[in-house]
């Protein structure tokens, strides 16, 4: 009896086995790819079903019919979703009041998509549109989310940022003690049993610090990690996307942290930190996109800092950038995965590698 009625349909699922494919393994291959080849994995940290807090879905309309749910796999069509058994439980009774709130929408005509960050006063939803707003539409969505306690709700036009078209509450997210707002439809770590083994994995890996010692950490988002970084040491932040650097810094500021943490806008794809610019720095930890950190490798690889931290969602990028590091002397201290992606093939993982004692 496979786990969901989507389960062939959806391409949510990769697979039906809760305990495939060797997820460990996964990561041991990635290793041996990058030339560590006796890589010690710890064993794997499972994640709970029904524990996720973000959903990226699809909605089309064809008629009268509204269909809201994930693409079928390899395919521009989407699955109605009617159950599934990765998002919290909060997220399905809410599908149906969104299918009528979606049908009634000018500003919504034949494709859209809805980003739900289930955040800690509630679900922040972002709309993305194909057509401008009405005000009957405004109208509409003002009253769904007073029904529904949604913090905020916000709208993105075609080709125009997102806007709060309400704001009921500012959405919040607690990062190691501190109050985020973050950006409407932002990156999350999948679920917090997820992000807490990643912060875990993270601390356990940095060499002994003092007060004053100095982090870079790239890609740093909205400050997942930022925060707990930086009760350990003063923090040097990275960030492309002006909302997340922007939810970070206040949220820094607010909690009296802008001396132990300095948040930064740079596009580090296409200004890269240079080996110089890492000069002092006790440890370097990074989280980049899926593609990986490419550009920014080569120059972190050849700076010499005594520890690097990699925290991975793609264990194909990992073993590339990993290699760099590997010609540059580094030797693995220890990897460690983490299941935040039941049924499929997705792993996120933490590795640390040093070089003091290479």
């Amino acid at each position: 009896m496979p786990h969901c009625i989507h389960f062939g349909l959806c391409g949510g699922c990769s697979s039906d086995d809760l305990g495939q494919p060797d997820k460990a393994g996964l990561l041991a291959r990635a290793l041996a790819r990058a030339g560590y080849d006796d890589a010690v994995v710890a064993p794997l940290t499972r994640v709970a079903l029904r524990t996720r807090r973000r959903v990226d879905l699809a909605a089309s309309r064809k008629g009268a019919q509204i269909v809201l749910g994930l693409h079928r796999a390899r395919s521009a069509e989407v699955v109605d979703m009617r159950e599934c058994v990765l998002p919290r439980p909060d997220f399905l009774p809410l599908l149906p009041p969104l299918r009528e709130l979606l049908r009634g929408l000018q500003a919504f005509r034949r494709e859209a998509s809805v980003v739900i960050n289930w955040v800690d006063n509630g679900p922040d939803i972002l709309i993305r549109a194909d057509a401008a707003l009405t005000q009957p539409d405004r109208a509409r969505l003002i009253g769904f989310a007073k029904a529904r306690g949604v913090p905020r709700l916000c709208v993105a036009e075609p080709k125009q940022m997102p806007e709060p078209v309400i704001l009921l509450a500012s959405p919040v997210l607690r990062f190691s003690g501190v109050d985020v707002t973050p950006p409407a439809g932002g990156f999350l770590q999948a679920s917090p049993d997820g992000e807490a083994a990643i912060i875990a994995a993270m601390l356990a890996g940095l060499p002994r610090l003092r007060h004053k010692s100095r982090i870079i950490e790239l890609y740093s988002g909205c400050g997942t990690l930022s925060f707990a970084l930086a009760q350990h040491a003063r923090v040097e932040a990275y960030e492309s996307d002006e909302q997340a650097v922007y939810a970070a810094d206040q949220a820094a500021r607010a909690a009296g942290l802008a001396g132990r943490l300095s948040v930064t806008r740079r596009d580090l794809h296409r200004r890269p930190l240079l080996a110089r610019d890492f000069s002092g720095a006790e440890a370097v930890v990074l989280d980049p996109p899926f593609a990986g950190a490419a550009a920014q490798m080569k120059f972190l690889a050849g700076a010499g800092v005594g520890r690097i931290v990699y925290v991975s969602c793609n264990p194909a990028a990992l073993a590339q950038d990993a290699g760099l590091l590997r010609q540059a002397g580094y030797r693995l201290l220890g990897a460690t995965p983490i299941d935040q992606f039941p049924f499929s093939e997705n792993i996120e993982s933490v590795v640390v590698f040093d070089r003091k004692g290479a």
